[in-house]
């Protein structure tokens, strides 16, 4: 079976189709080696070998492979890099995943450095581009320890209708204040944040932009899955069910066997 070679970088998670036509028109694109240029070219997901500026990528589909899609839940510890790799060094998500086929997985919605929590990891492309994408509008939950000079009153307003940031105004997303008290060191609170967006550090430049000063940031939820009681640094594979869970979210079906 040969499939357009767009629709099998998408499938990839590499971009979007129309992404990926600007790619391979760009001439960031090869097929076993040689340079394609022309977006509606084929290619043989069981056979060729194609790289993106160099690197090689891999898509599965169904109709070649009805083997599940593999999905994880890591629990990212503080310190450790949602990355391939760090050339300074670092750690990286893909260190503590002690599974056979991690060279296949990409991760789902970045974690900076400082944030911890529930990372999904899958080597079904369509799937991770899905889950990330805006219009899905997939729920990402986090709890934040805050202290500073947070404007309540602001965060309150602002979920309903977004809160400006510098790239823009966020979309609409769900706050609650878990507790607050009060120390030596002044006021401390622990909030509750849903979004859907997933701009890059947007749970803490929302509570900044509110005054707050982020002390701890958690994710622990991503859409259908939760952190639950997993241990930092663990990971877990999902189960069939959770996979079909995850995938029915964002419209595709038969994940279990393989998502198309």
């Amino acid at each position: 079976m040969k499939v357009r070679l767009q629709r099998y970088l998408a499938q990839a998670g590499v971009a979007s189709r129309r992404r990926s036509e600007d790619l391979i028109a760009a001439g960031l694109v090869a097929v076993n080696g040689s340079v394609v240029t022309r977006p509606g070219s084929t290619v043989d997901p069981g056979r060729d070998r194609i790289t993106v500026r160099g690197r090689s990528v891999r898509a599965r589909f169904p109709e070649t492979s009805p083997r599940a899609a593999i999905c994880l839940a890591l629990h990212k510890p503080p310190g450790v890099l949602t990355t391939r790799s760090d050339p300074g060094g670092g750690r990286t998500v893909f260190d503590l995943v002690d599974e056979p086929d991690r060279g296949r997985l990409v991760y789902v919605g970045r974690l900076d450095r400082d944030t911890e929590g529930l990372l999904l990891l899958t080597d079904d492309g369509r799937l991770a581009h899905r889950l990330t994408h805006p219009r899905w509008g997939v729920e990402r939950t986090y709890v934040a320890d805050v202290g500073g000079a947070l404007d309540e009153r602001r965060l309150a307003a602002g979920a309903g209708r977004g809160i400006e940031l510098e790239d823009g105004r966020t979309a609409p997303f769900r706050s609650r204040i878990l507790s607050r008290r009060e120390d030596g060191r002044g006021a401390r609170w622990k909030i509750r944040l849903v979004v859907t967006e997933g701009r890059k550090r947007e749970v803490r430049r929302i509570l900044e932009a509110c005054g707050g000063q982020v002390l701890r940031l958690i994710r622990t939820r991503y859409g259908t899955v939760s952190l639950d009681d997993l241990a930092p640094g663990a990971s877990r594979r999902l189960t069939p069910a959770e996979v079909e869970r995850l995938a029915a979210l964002v419209g595709l079906e038969g994940s279990g066997r393989g998502v198309g």
